[in-house]
């Protein structure tokens, strides 16, 4: 599983003009299903979300979690993560998870965010979906977990 969590002051979702899913001060993750993912990937990313410590303490160093922060997590799918652009000039999706894989795996990794007491918002799987977001800092940090275990 691949994820770019990026930092922000606040961010919006809109499929076809209407606003689906909107959150303050937190996260957003853009996730991307691998075809190999399984539960143990999830729960890795679920795990490293929920902890990884990018908000900034009083003293300004970057030392609290979105938890000790208690910000938002919002969620959107994008197999585009897994393209692989090393050969020709069009990105290959090989690598990304096929929607019918991917799908179940995505609404996994929704319910385990969920679980661990994060105020979660999420994109529409599979549409078109116009992402508005006001990056903090900027902090942009790319997760992967295939290549932690």
């Amino acid at each position: 599983m691949r994820v770019v969590v990026q930092r922000v002051i606040r961010a919006q979702v809109e499929v076809g003009g209407q606003n689906v899913a909107a959150i303050g001060r937190g996260l957003v993750a853009l996730a991307g299903i691998h075809r190999a993912d399984t539960g143990k990937d999830l729960i890795w990313m679920a795990d490293k979300i929920q902890h990884l410590r990018i908000f900034d303490d009083e003293q300004g160093v970057m030392n609290r979690s979105l938890a000790d922060a208690g910000g938002q997590l919002l969620v959107v799918s994008q197999f585009t993560l897994h393209g692989d652009c090393r050969k020709g000039r069009r990105p290959s999706w090989n690598e990304a998870a096929p929607p019918e894989l991917a799908r179940p795996l995505y609404d996994q990794f929704l319910v385990l965010c969920r679980e661990r007491s994060i105020a979660v918002q999420a994109g529409v799987f599979q549409a078109e979906m116009e992402l508005t977001l006001t990056n903090s800092g900027p902090v942009t940090i790319l997760l992967d977990s295939h290549k932690t275990f």
